[in-house]
């Protein structure tokens, strides 16, 4: 079956999406994560791209960028060199991101901020930080340096002349939404001990049975949509009937 054509962005900008195949992890430590960002800033000065955000999640990875040279092109700079890096260090071979990247075009400046804020909120949604400067690995914090002044990996300028202050970006970025962009899968597939981690690691979690019957089922989906855990293997874990594990999940599913 041939592939489909990708929507060409009129502005040249993108939200672009790499993921592990089989939703398997393509970082397993911080130094990977560093090997990628150089691999990112490398593949920024050769392919003269804008890069405006970015997040490195443990199993996939966001960027808005503004190509420069065709961001097919960019996207193979950026990958194939960690693949490489990658099957060495943990001995194996083939594939490691799920076909080619996913992206989508971002055509007006709504959708521009929208997608930035996005980005930068993987983190909080993956419960993985308790806020967006906590966490290392986007580009939340180069935004922060950005506005002191201080030489960052991004492109700032364009997101500071929507944001004269700092602490205008800040309000925009940390505000409640309901953003969604690239819908993609990004589900990790956890062992029951993962799933009890994250459970310790929020009050809210470990009292579930405590929780109304609509807070109850927000959090088997939050849990559900961190760890991808089965209806089975999250009834166990929990120690819920399969059926409320059912019922959550297909009511807040999107």
């Amino acid at each position: 079956m041939a592939r489909q054509a990708r929507i060409k962005s009129t502005t040249g900008i993108y939200h672009v999406m790499l993921k592990g195949i089989d939703s398997r992890n393509i970082f397993m430590d911080d130094e990977d994560k560093m090997f990628f960002m150089e691999k990112l800033k490398r593949a920024k000065e050769t392919g003269e791209f804008k890069l405006y955000a970015f997040c490195l999640m443990d199993n996939h990875v966001h960027l808005l960028l503004k190509e420069g040279e065709e961001i097919g092109v960019s996207m193979k700079r950026i990958t194939v060199g960690y693949v490489r890096y990658h099957n060495q260090k943990y001995g194996r071979e083939g594939h490691l991101f799920q076909n080619r990247y996913h992206s989508e075009p971002v055509e007006d400046d709504r959708y521009l901020l929208t997608v930035s804020r996005y980005i930068h909120n993987n983190p909080l949604k993956a419960h993985m930080a308790a806020s967006q400067a906590e966490y290392r690995w986007s580009s939340y914090r180069n935004y922060l340096d950005a506005y002191h002044g201080i030489i960052t990996p991004i492109d700032a300028e364009l997101m500071q002349s929507y944001f004269n202050q700092l602490s205008d970006f800040e309000k925009f970025s940390c505000e409640d939404n309901q953003d969604h962009c690239l819908e993609v899968s990004t589900f990790v597939k956890c062992s029951d001990d993962d799933i009890k981690a994250l459970i310790k690691e929020n009050q809210r979690y470990a009292g579930i049975m405590d929780l109304t019957k609509a807070e109850r089922n927000e959090c088997i989906q939050s849990i559900h949509q961190a760890t991808g855990g089965s209806i089975r293997q999250l009834s166990r874990v929990l120690g819920i009937g399969k059926r409320i594990i059912e019922k959550a999940i297909k009511e807040y599913d999107y």
